[in-house]
């Protein structure tokens, strides 16, 4: 299957100075996680993702989005979509902009780890093989985790040093949600060290238990990857806790699937 084939078409994009306020607002409102860049050529210079949010405190900054593009992988429209897969995996990026040519650098579409995830042919492996494979094998077992009761704040600034997008929240040692950057986004809580979108001091964030996902869904060690697949195509999540004997074992996400998939 080609890249063209599972595409958005026409994609949202945001021009290099256009302030970063504007762009955390659109992303928050159409629930994007990265948005290509274009110069006044529409050529696409970078892309702008959720992290990049978390530099921009004021609700008033004339900041543009040109000091916060990054870098991407090229991916065309007749590419492989694995091996579009395979890069954007490497990468660590989840969405990105598809050029029409490596001569041409204007935008033909986006790609997302849930466009090639929802395209994933089960049927191309043989069932033997997948069902060899568990959860055990390719999930994160050194997780991040926090409280219902800390602050949002605090949830920022870890997702920020780690890297992270989702944390399991545990109370008393049971998993009991998730919380993602996009549940922050959404409360308008975007800021982290000064203040919120709201005026409230980091101090004074709410909970996580008043954001977070739930209920707490789950796999086991033992579940296989073919079950996997089906789980998150049935949830539509982007990342799944995984439980042993009642307790948190690991975390794994859609990158993880399809990289063992690959």
């Amino acid at each position: 299957m080609k890249v063209k084939d599972v595409m958005t078409k026409n994609p949202v994009f945001i021009h290099d100075t256009e302030f970063m306020t504007h762009a955390r607002q659109l992303m928050r409102d159409r629930h994007f996680r990265t948005v290509p860049v274009v110069d006044n050529k529409n050529r696409v210079i970078g892309i702008l993702t959720e992290k990049e949010l978390l530099n921009i405190y004021s609700t008033k900054s004339n900041v543009t989005v040109e000091g916060f593009t990054s870098e991407f992988p090229f991916v065309y429209p007749d590419m492989d979509m694995m091996q579009a897969a395979r890069l954007m995996i490497e990468a660590g990026i989840g969405r990105v902009p598809v050029l029409k040519s490596g001569q041409d650098m204007t935008l033909a579409g986006i790609l997302s780890i849930v466009d090639i995830f929802r395209n994933l042919d089960l049927d191309k492996i043989p069932s033997k093989k997948i069902s060899k494979i568990t959860i055990s094998e390719i999930m994160t077992t050194d997780v991040k985790t926090c409280s219902p009761k800390d602050n949002v704040a605090k949830v920022w600034l870890n997702m920020k040093e780690t890297g992270f997008s989702g944390l399991p929240v545990i109370k008393n040692g049971e998993l009991i949600g998730m919380v993602t950057r996009r549940n922050i986004i959404n409360a308008g809580y975007a800021r982290i060290e000064r203040e919120d979108e709201q005026g409230t001091r980091s101090s004074m964030s709410p909970p996580v238990e008043k954001i977070m996902s739930t209920p707490a869904y789950s796999l086991t060690p033992e579940t296989s990857l073919k079950e996997a697949i089906q789980a998150f195509m049935k949830l539509d999540v982007g990342r799944l806790s995984v439980v042993n004997g009642g307790k948190l074992a690991g975390i794994v996400d859609r990158s993880d699937i399809i990289k063992a998939f690959i």
